[in-house]
């Protein structure tokens, strides 16, 4: 009984496994870093954005003037990012400790958010995971509206 049983609970994990396998792949073929390209250009592009490829391989695109990307991970198909680099430039040890407690208020009370230092900048993004590459478009909107959010959070905090 209790062989059987473990046969059985091994026997779903292998399909469990081929079933997260299969989620990463378009037409049975696994997505490429220029497949994930090719579809958030696409998307963007009928959305009347003005995409572009950026030096890592991101997808580039301006929104309300500001700069964003789409991080491109082959390697996490159904990892979904997008980023606002470089919000703001901090100038000081004295200014990065109210950084740090700005950036901790806006993670604590925006969904979705995520604010962290890179060097001596601030940068904002929403991070989420998704069952397939393609359902990124069912919440592209939504992320960009909460991300937006987020840095206004942030910034009112500095302005306090």
């Amino acid at each position: 009984m209790l062989r059987g049983t473990l046969l059985l609970v091994a026997a779903f994990f292998v399909c469990l496994s081929g079933a997260f396998a299969q989620s990463s792949k378009k037409g049975g073929k696994e997505l490429t870093q220029k497949d994930l390209q090719k579809m958030y250009t696409d998307y963007l592009k009928s959305e009347g954005f003005s995409p572009e490829i950026d030096e890592d391989g991101d997808v580039r695109f301006k929104f309300e003037g500001k700069t964003y990307f789409i991080a491109v991970d082959a390697e996490d198909t159904e990892c979904f990012r997008v980023v606002l680099a470089n919000i703001w430039e901090i100038e000081s040890e004295e200014e990065r400790d109210k950084v740090r407690l700005a950036m901790d208020h806006c993670n604590a009370t925006a969904k979705v958010t995520k604010a962290y230092m890179v060097k001596d900048n601030v940068w904002v993004s929403i991070e989420t995971f998704i069952a397939k590459p393609e359902d990124f478009k069912a919440i592209f909107k939504r992320s960009l509206s909460a991300l937006n959010h987020g840095v206004g959070l942030y910034v009112k905090k500095m302005r306090e």
